[in-house]
């Protein structure tokens, strides 16, 4: 079994473990604001029982990775909007606020504090059992009514535990890289199949989920929305993902990388309340994506449609479009067509 201290040395080995924020509350509550989605540097030091300038430090040292986890600092109308809408009292002009994955990034990197520890030993009792422990037999004809529950754990182990391994995997690795892209693409369909047989059960149940999805990612701000997005290409398996949220961004919101080295650009159009995405917005995204950024993948990602005119400017500069639906199901759990 791989020593906590592992952690405090592998980028690579702790980007594979990001996605089990769920360990935090395993350790020690983590209170959050109202929002249900940041905590303050403060909160983390009292989280961590450390002081703020151990959590300061750590930043400083560190930025650029706890920037692709989710730490952001927000001044201005974006930290005045985010006051209203979560009520917090602050005369500050600015806010440092950490998701739930940088806090579990940050319990990677803190080496003097025994929360920190404890953490990162349960984080890899976690990994070390759901890989070395056999899974149930599948075949029991006489349990019916457990089919849906094991797919839905096979669903997570391979989404958890198999699809970042071979993430790293495919990072770090050279002469078998296509062998283990060719491997992922298998393990991904048959993910995606247990999860379309998931939602065909819970459609003849009744049950509509993707209910719940619309509205979740309607009561999203627009900072929060580039912060889901960034959190779906993570989870499709890109590294170095980078919220840039600043006024020179030139339209591009979300910077990452895919497992096979292609680099992406993404815009995020939070428009719930209008009709279509305008072709003054394609132009201005696909002239920083092609012509100056020139990146090898460009995604437009909106909560509305495009208007005719603007997909044909993307269809003509090579811009994949994402609408309403696909971010819906992208968000509910399909894969995106474009990042393969």
């Amino acid at each position: 079994m791989i020593n906590e201290t592992a952690l405090l040395e592998s980028k690579t080995l702790r980007d594979s473990a990001l996605e089990r924020t769920d360990v935090l509350d395993r350790v020690k509550v983590l209170s959050l604001l109202p929002d249900g989605m940041h905590v303050t540097t403060a909160m983390v030091a009292t989280y961590f029982q450390v002081g703020i300038k151990a959590i300061r430090s750590l930043v400083l040292d560190h930025n650029a990775e706890l920037q692709s986890n989710g730490y952001l600092v927000l001044t201005g109308p974006e930290l005045s909007s985010f006051k209203e809408l979560s009520g917090i009292q602050s005369h500050t002009r600015h806010l440092a606020l950490f998701s739930r994955r940088a806090v579990l990034n940050v319990a990677m990197l803190l080496r003097d504090s025994e929360v920190a520890r404890q953490v990162r030993v349960y984080l890899l009792d976690m990994e070390y059992m759901a890989r070395s422990q056999p899974v149930e037999n599948l075949v029991q004809s006489n349990v019916p009514s457990l089919d849906d529950h094991i797919d839905q754990r096979i669903t997570h182990i391979l989404g958890k535990t198999v699809l970042p391994m071979f993430n790293a995997l495919i990072a770090t690795s050279g002469e078998h890289r296509r062998e283990l892209i060719a491997l992922r693409e298998d393990i991904e369909n048959v993910e995606r199949k247990l999860c379309w047989h998931h939602r065909r059960l819970n459609a003849l149940e009744g049950e509509t989920p993707t209910d719940s999805v619309r509205a979740s990612i309607q009561a999203m701000t627009w900072q929060a929305f580039e912060h889901h997005v960034a959190e779906l290409l993570r989870r499709d398996g890109c590294t170095d993902v980078v919220v840039r949220q600043a006024r020179t961004d030139r339209g591009i919101d979300v910077t990452a990388l895919t497992a096979d080295g292609r680099t992406v650009a993404v815009q995020c159009k939070n428009r719930s309340g209008r009709k279509s995405v305008p072709s003054a917005d394609m132009q201005k995204f696909a002239g920083a994506a092609r012509a100056i950024n020139r990146v090898d993948i460009a995604l437009f990602v909106a909560t509305c449609q495009f208007s005719a005119e603007a997909q044909a400017i993307a269809d003509l500069s090579g811009v994949a479009t994402v609408n309403r639906e696909e971010v819906e199901a992208w968000s509910a759990g399909a894969r995106l067509k474009a990042l393969r």
